[in-house]
């Protein structure tokens, strides 16, 4: 942390699989004048590639499958994972689960996530095919508060990523990505630096 830098904000990461959006909030963090820094990579899958690159990092992780839990059992042990960690905010990154409105509303306002499309356009799976298959010239990355909506909530920033003749989903799912690693950190920095009744 940089003289004179006020404390860092906590952020715990809830991911499912590879954590490539996580892994960029965390190496964003090690910038001295990041103002936040990641505190628990938590998944909902014990096998997420995502855990042992944070293991590897030094970043404490929790792992709870969902499985054969009722989901609001699910949520609350993971809500207690992340109150224990002492993180502030939480930030989803590829975590494919839907939140109880009740887990969202105990983290009204410090919960975040990213959502491959230029919202509101294509919430859900298959963005990039159905931005293609509708022959926008653009798709894009959203990051955004979450509400009890399904990728709803106020947008925080996005990112237009250009659709190129011959795209596949799979080509710009590439592009995305790395727009995607840009804009999460710098709306994440952002958010956590706002003014408490600006949030």
């Amino acid at each position: 942390m940089a003289a004179g830098q006020p404390p860092r904000q906590k952020v715990a990461v809830l991911i499912s699989g590879s954590g490539t959006n996580m892994a960029a909030l965390l190496y964003a963090s090690r910038a001295a004048d990041c103002p936040y820094e990641i505190v628990l990579v938590a998944a909902n899958d014990p096998e997420a590639k995502g855990l042992r690159l944070a293991e590897g990092e030094g970043v404490a992780t929790y792992a709870l499958s969902h499985k054969g839990l009722t989901r609001a059992d699910h949520d609350a042990a993971m809500d207690a994972a992340i109150r224990a960690s002492g993180a502030q905010w939480v930030a989803l990154a590829g975590y494919m689960r839907i939140l109880t409105p009740q887990f969202v509303g105990k983290w009204e306002g410090r919960m975040v996530n990213i959502h491959p499309s230029l919202l509101p356009k294509y919430t859900g799976l298959h963005t990039h095919e159905r931005a293609i298959a509708a022959g926008d010239s653009h798709g894009g990355t959203s990051v955004h508060l979450v509400t009890a909506e399904l990728d709803d909530g106020p947008l925080l920033g996005q990112t237009p990523v250009a659709i190129l003749p011959g795209d596949t989903a799979e080509t710009l799912a590439a592009r995305v990505l790395i727009a995607e690693h840009q804009l999460y950190s710098r709306c994440l920095a952002a958010l956590v630096t706002r003014p408490a009744g600006a949030r």
